[in-house]
């Protein structure tokens, strides 16, 4: 009955002060420098805070700006990651399970054919599975941290659905190629996007033609990706861009479509994606009091050259990095240093980011940024787990699954929330105390390999120097209390993963 009091009266904590900020802790010192990384990481780390110690912010910054092309994980995450299947390059992937779907389709026994269709849904959802597993050993184990944090505000920024159409065999390949450029150029990560056939896909561009207009990505292309809502665009400018996307498309299969001669310079396929002349509509577009001559996928690169360099664009993804990074409402000043750094260096993401952690405002923040599911769930991993690589990710893709932020599973492009109203609620603290309870006693079954009965290791030490260095100074006094009156290691664990405290970043 006393420990339920104790964990009754914590979990009311948790509920009523999960936004308290952190005690006040000296510049500089070890528990500011671990508040500091936690921003920019997925939890800070043993490793980071030593880096960080011995090196000094800006070289550790230097470093995650420019981060080396492979980045460093241990041994058993990168032979996890490389006995995925989504490893493999994703044209023959998904003609692959093409071929699976219409063997299954066209059997005649409908019990044969209900099995056939079953088992190609489930090897769709493995795939997904596998692409979830990835992120997560990444963001765990990742060197690149910085790079691994914006890999996912990417992804979430130019959402896509992983259960529209066959988008489950596409996902991984998708969020690979925003990793690969999520410091780069904002341009680039748009003309990337824009050509995938994951988001061609779900926001339906491949049913876009001249004369059978579908608005879907162009919408979202200037509402959510670039110029935003106010941004300055009008239902004309909708419409217009929707007739520049046209003839941008998918092709699943190996054929090349039947074109008039003349039609054939103008056509292009690189992997999945195709540009259809044919489907193409020719005509001059006016686009934001731009004249766009119709000239076929040209159209397009002058319209994303545009986007990715206009003002809107440079102040909408500003603030929302602002909201990811610094604060739900984020202070309108940063957000134009930011937009300003954006169009000085031509929407260097690397720059505009180092102008963010560089103002007094993103120093002020720390500890004061209430974790979604994804940034709770992992950071609560890696400070228990730092030194020894889960072997199972599916406890972790549960708990997002309960928690509601389960990968590439927000159905509209607008992405999950990233203000803390979204996520505090009671029945989601709740959960929160559970999921504590789980990685703290050491029964979350990270380390239970599917098909093998091994003995559970025994429950994480998270007492040790990171907490004592980073994390204990800045501590609450209620919290305090409560882990002064845990009667284990495991409940001591429990009551530190769910306090209010390791609740924010």
């Amino acid at each position: 009955m006393r420990n339920l009091a104790l964990s009754t009266a914590l979990l009311v904590s948790l509920v009523g002060c999960a936004t308290a900020p952190p005690p006040a802790t000296s510049a500089h010192g070890p528990a500011q420098d671990t508040l500091w990384l936690d921003r920019l990481t997925w939890g800070a780390s043993s490793a980071d805070l030593a880096q960080v110690r011995s090196r000094g912010r800006e070289a550790w910054l230097d470093a995650q700006l420019k981060p080396a092309n492979q980045a460093a994980l241990p041994d058993a995450a990168q032979a996890q990651i490389q006995a995925l299947a989504i490893t493999q390059p994703l044209l023959p992937l998904v003609q692959q399970m093409e071929a699976q779907r219409k063997a299954a389709d066209a059997l005649a026994d409908d019990a044969a054919k209900a099995e056939a269709q079953k088992n190609y849904q489930q090897a769709l959802t493995k795939l997904a599975r596998e692409a979830s597993t990835r992120q997560l050993l990444h963001a765990l184990y990742s060197s690149n941290q910085v790079q691994e944090q914006l890999t996912w505000f990417w992804f979430n920024h130019f959402n896509v659905h992983q259960y529209k159409s066959n988008l489950r065999v596409m996902v991984g390949d998708y969020e690979q190629g925003l990793r690969e450029r999520a410091l780069g150029k904002f341009r680039d990560l748009l003309g990337y996007t824009a050509h995938h056939p994951a988001m061609l896909r779900y926001l339906d561009n491949e049913q876009n033609a001249a004369n059978r207009i579908n608005e879907n990505y162009a919408r979202e292309l200037l509402e959510l990706h670039t110029l935003g809502v106010g941004g300055g665009y009008s239902q004309k400018d909708v419409q217009e861009l929707a007739r520049v996307l046209t003839g941008l498309g998918v092709n699943l299969t190996d054929n090349k479509p039947k074109l008039k001669p003349a039609q054939e310079a103008q056509y292009r396929r690189n992997g999945l994606m195709e540009f259809n002349p044919a489907r193409h509509d020719f005509g001059d577009k006016q686009l934001l009091g731009i004249a766009v001559k119709g000239r076929g996928e040209a159209e397009l690169d002058q319209v994303l050259d545009l986007l990715a360099k206009h003002p809107s664009t440079a102040r909408f993804v500003s603030r929302k990095l602002a909201q990811y990074f610094v604060a739900d409402e984020p202070p309108p000043a940063l957000v134009e240093r930011m937009a300003e750094r954006w169009q000085q260096s031509d929407g260097r993401i690397a720059e505009v980011l180092r102008a963010m952690v560089g103002s007094p405002e993103f120093e002020a923040s720390l500890g004061r940024k209430f974790k979604d599911p994804t940034h709770y769930v992992v950071s609560a991993v890696r400070l228990a787990y730092a030194d020894k690589v889960v072997l199972n990710t599916g406890p972790m893709i549960g708990w997002l699954y309960r928690l509601g932020q389960a990968p590439y599973n927000r159905q509209t492009p607008d992405g999950y929330a990233l203000d803390e109203s979204a996520w505090a609620g009671p029945g989601q603290m709740t959960t929160r105390f559970e999921i504590a309870r789980a990685i703290g006693s050491g029964s979350a079954g990270l380390f239970k390999v599917e098909g093998e009965a091994k003995d559970r290791p025994a429950f994480p030490q998270i007492a040790h120097p990171l907490y004592y260095e980073g994390i204990a100074p800045r501590l609450a006094a209620p919290t305090q209390q409560a882990l002064a009156q845990a009667t284990s290691p495991q409940e001591w664990n429990t009551y530190l993963l769910a306090s209010p405290d390791f609740m924010n970043r």
